[in-house]
């Protein structure tokens, strides 16, 4: 792993892709401190060069202060990775932005009708990039992953856990189970691979005893989404951050729901998917028989209250995971890597050990 991204320091800790926060300040801010950071193309594909040229301007601010640089060349290597949803996203507008930039990832999550849909966008960006962006794809369950890799032979598998913020399968388990069950699958079916697959655990993990169980439990690293939220580089409003400082107790504070998609008017999400978020005034009316209609429309008229619009007397969406109450200051997103990773390595091996990928 060391050779695909040799800035970085193990155990791994990646950012998420998570659509409309994770742009490049935030991407760029983990990799700097020796993690890898995803931009969110998210739904769609528009503007994704503009995205990858800021990450390149941001990237070489201080560059003599970080091991990490833009390789030049056709196309520059970036190392930062960029995330799509590919039910919605479009691979025809995403494909001239690679013949620029070759980021260090792509990271595929939601085909619409299953893991062979994104055959075509593995084969033309592994042809774009020579190979150099490592394909990662994102799982919930142990025949999604073996489906992944019969249909692509991935890089990257991303096996995220029922704890997760966000969207995810609606069904699952938490990584607890999902990543030993995955990794005993995967040896079992390719007892001799010809290349080895790596396993990155997601969902739930939001201090470095998450970092280190999941690489007990077999991961290869580790991403988490919502505690770089609580992060200045993530794209959040005050209030959003506000609410999951505040909250408390994620496995009753949050709930996997429709709703929050439905009042913001976002449809298209493949059978099986729903999302995690804190429960507030939108939720609760809805469970009470509020209809979808008044339900939107209160969340229009929510958006005019700006942050007061969040937390539990709000209606905004605040997509978290179960890990948000060990979540207690928002801090730079360089020294979240870095104080994950350290500690992890503390638990796993002891203060004076040193580990390298």
């Amino acid at each position: 792993m060391h050779a695909d991204y040799p800035w970085a320091a193990a155990p791994l800790i990646v950012s998420a892709p998570m659509a409309k926060v994770a742009m490049p300040k935030l991407a760029v801010a983990v990799s700097k401190a020796g993690g890898l950071g995803f931009i969110a193309a998210g739904y769609h594909s528009d503007h994704l060069e503009d995205l990858l040229e800021e990450a390149e301007d941001l990237l070489q601010e201080g560059i003599a202060e970080t091991p990490i640089k833009v390789e030049e060349g056709t196309p520059k290597f970036l190392p930062v990775g960029i995330g799509f949803i590919t039910w919605s996203a479009s691979l025809e507008k995403a494909l001239p932005s690679f013949s620029r930039y070759c980021p260090a990832a792509v990271w595929l999550f939601a085909p619409p009708q299953g893991f062979r849909d994104l055959i075509p966008w593995v084969t033309r960006i592994r042809e774009a990039t020579a190979c150099r962006s490592k394909i990662w794809v994102q799982v919930g369950s142990v025949s999604d992953a073996v489906e992944v890799v019969e249909a692509i032979d991935p890089d990257v598998i991303v096996v995220q856990g029922l704890d997760a913020g966000g969207h995810s399968l609606a069904r699952g388990a938490s990584i607890i189970s999902l990543v030993p069950e995955i990794k005993d699958k995967l040896r079992e079916l390719w007892p001799f691979p010809q290349k080895q697959i790596d396993v990155f655990a997601a969902g739930g993990i939001s201090d470095s005893r998450g970092v280190a169980a999941a690489v007990a439990l077999g991961a290869h690293g580790c991403v988490l989404g919502t505690r770089f939220l609580a992060s200045p580089e993530s794209l959040v409003a005050h209030g959003y951050q506000k609410a999951l400082l505040d909250a408390s107790d994620g496995g009753t504070s949050t709930v996997r729901t429709k709703i929050y998609d439905k009042v913001r008017d976002i449809h298209g999400w493949p059978e099986g998917y729903d999302g995690r978020g804190l429960i507030n005034k939108t939720f609760i009316d809805h469970l009470n028989g509020l209809s979808e209609v008044k339900n939107r429309e209160l969340y229009r008229e929510e958006l005019n209250r700006g942050d007061k619009g969040y937390g539990v007397n709000g209606r905004l969406t605040t997509y978290a995971g179960t890990g948000v109450g060990l979540i207690r200051e928002v801090i730079p997103a360089g020294d979240i890597v870095k104080s994950l990773r350290e500690g992890a390595r503390a638990l796993l091996y002891g203060q004076n050990h040193v580990s390298k990928l």
